[in-house]
């Protein structure tokens, strides 16, 4: 269940905003503000992307379902991670349609650090674009797209990655980060030079 972020009536499902015409939303692309959306966690307390942003930047990927190997590999990857996202002020949060209960139980089986949070109304999948049919043994069938996007502090999507390959996508993606602080180091800098 999507709850509504900073909101005290928190709780209450929220809608994205209707597309005039029927057909696939956009997806959201590199430069957009990131969609915001509060869900809960393993431990069933509420995460809201907006209160993170305030601190952090945020590595946001989606994946399809706790225990598959793909998917566990890349949870692990990005746990084996943890300490090197926190200092770089990230904070790395995986979306799936699996109840809390299910993942909680994929976190302790796993010993996993990174944070995941239930869609089981796929509404923030939706919001991200990566809920889509897709053709499985000459079926179509609706699944979670395996993508990942970058979000700085600011709020902005810095990267978008889809269809990713879980194995080495945590050191990828660390790499993106790093790059984007360095960014951000040489801007402040340049700026503090312009100033003394």
């Amino acid at each position: 269940m999507l709850v509504s972020p900073s909101n005290p009536t928190a709780g209450r499902v929220i809608q994205a905003p209707r597309l005039e015409s029927p057909g696939v939303p956009e997806a959201p692309f590199v430069g957009q503000p990131a969609p915001l959306f509060a869900l809960p966690d393993a431990d069933m307390e509420i995460f809201d992307l907006a209160s993170a942003l305030a601190s952090h930047h945020v590595v946001l990927y989606f994946y399809p379902r706790d225990n598959t190997p793909g998917c566990t590999r890349q949870a692990i990857d990005f746990s084996d991670h943890d300490g090197d996202f926190a200092r770089e002020r990230c904070i790395v949060v995986g979306v799936s349609p699996d109840d809390c209960l299910t993942h909680a139980d994929f976190r302790d089986h796993h010993g996993l650090s990174v944070q995941l949070l239930s869609d089981e109304d796929y509404e923030v999948c939706k919001l991200y674009n990566v809920w889509r049919s897709q053709e499985v043994d000459g079926v179509m069938k609706q699944g979670v797209r395996r993508s990942t996007f970058i979000i700085s502090c600011d709020g902005v999507l810095q990267h978008v990655l889809h269809d990713v390959n879980p194995r080495g996508h945590a050191a990828e993606v660390f790499k993106l980060v790093q790059q984007l602080n360095t960014r951000k180091f040489n801007a402040n800098r340049q700026e503090h030079g312009r100033h003394a």
